[in-house]
């Protein structure tokens, strides 16, 4: 799976803006305010959307008026992605389209539903899923291509409210196979928000295959790569003692009340210890680097700001571990305000947003020319942003 193209409709600061192009490696970077954190919270309301409802995901952000762009809580919210996904062994460009409205009391329901992508080469794309208010049709034959538009089985549902997604209930069935791949490829989406101050903490015995969205479960994480991928963990390990100066050996342990901990050889030191008194820095690169060696990677990554609490020497190695994870399979989403990561970028990964009259504007860095011939002379992205000459790149 891959996101070509996201464009989004008085969401927040998003009153109408438009990411196109999009590699596998999108990097956000802005001053505070201008909508970096928004694109994210897309992200993290859609996969709520999908495990709860539209009604609870929007209550859970302030209600409508809280969530629409200022002064126009009136109108409908919309979200389109454009994505590359394989269906039925085809990898088909497929667009998803939700629009979301207030209701007569001022609740938030689904006004319009649609997944639809061409089914050859040429001509427009065709409907697979199409709901309005809780009302619709799935086609339930989509691997028959070969077959004219009237012969494909059209199945009529009503969905149990109007605030449901029809990816939600329609996915659940192997039969509506663009909706089932679809809500599987939410559901699987990572937005991180971790916090050096959970990972630390010693756990209870226990088993996890994925590092949380906060990092609470590093050490379960950590232990599962240790047993069952050998090989990511030392990859884990390498990299640690490449990155971290002074980290021999990093080694999960349970003690003999059944918890696990992290030991950390220190190349000074005879002792080992554990991860209460290893530095924030230490632990978080730590964590990104069980994150991006997951065996199955996610096929959406977002992180925020990663440079905080590490050393800036090892912000661009840790650009190049994310790439490599998105090389993988899984595409990367990171905000930055980090000279030092972005000088290991290349300006078709950088998009740059600006408010404009107080809602967000997104360019991408390489459609500047002055930009581009710049870095193509051999200055570096993030030096670049630190003159300021992104200033005005949205204009």
């Amino acid at each position: 799976m891959q996101i070509e193209s996201i464009e989004i409709k008085n969401y927040r600061l998003f009153r109408d803006a438009r990411f196109v192009d999009i590699p596998r490696l999108c990097v956000l970077v802005g001053a505070n305010g201008t909508g970096k954190s928004t694109l994210f919270d897309v992200f993290s309301f859609l996969k709520d959307a999908l495990e709860m409802n539209v009604g609870k995901a929007v209550s859970k952000r302030g209600g409508y008026k809280e969530l629409a762009s200022r002064g126009f809580a009136d109108q409908p919210i919309e979200i389109t992605l454009q994505f590359r996904l394989e269906i039925t062994g085809y990898e088909r460009l497929v667009t998803y389209l939700l629009k979301i409205e207030p209701d007569a009391v001022g609740r938030a329901v689904v006004a319009r539903e649609v997944l639809r992508y061409k089914r050859g080469a040429s001509g427009k794309p065709f409907h697979f899923l199409d709901f309005e208010h809780g009302h619709g049709y799935s086609i339930i034959n989509e691997e028959d291509f070969s077959k004219a538009d009237e012969k494909l089985n059209r199945e009529e549902q009503e969905l149990d409210a109007p605030d449901i997604l029809a990816i939600k209930g329609l996915g659940q069935f192997e039969r509506f196979k663009a909706a089932s791949a679809f809500r599987l490829m939410i559901e699987n989406w990572h937005v991180s928000d971790f916090h050096v101050s959970d990972a630390r903490p010693s756990q209870e015995d226990g088993f996890a295959e994925h590092l949380s969205t906060r990092g609470d479960n590093l050490p379960l994480v950590a232990n599962f790569l240790f047993e069952h991928h050998k090989d990511r963990f030392d990859r884990v390990l390498e990299s640690m003692k490449r990155r971290v100066p002074g980290v021999a050996v990093v080694e999960p342990k349970q003690t003999e009340d059944g918890r696990l901990v992290l030991r950390f050889q220190d190349g000074s030191f005879k002792d080992p210890f554990i991860a209460r008194h290893v530095s924030d820095g230490t632990i978080k690169m730590f964590a990104y680097l069980v994150l991006l060696n997951d065996p199955k990677p996610y096929p959406l990554l977002a992180v925020e700001e990663p440079e905080n609490q590490l050393y800036p020497e090892l912000l661009p190695e840790l650009a190049e571990e994310f790439r490599d994870y998105a090389k993988r399979g899984g595409q990367v989403f990171i905000s930055t305000h980090s000279p030092d990561f972005l000088n290991a970028l290349s300006l078709n990964e950088i998009y740059c947003l600006r408010k404009v009259e107080g809602f967000s504007s997104v360019s991408r860095a390489s459609d500047s020319e002055n930009l581009q011939s710049l870095f193509d002379a051999g200055d570096l992205p993030g030096y670049l942003w630190k003159q300021g000459l992104f200033e005005g790149l949205n204009r």
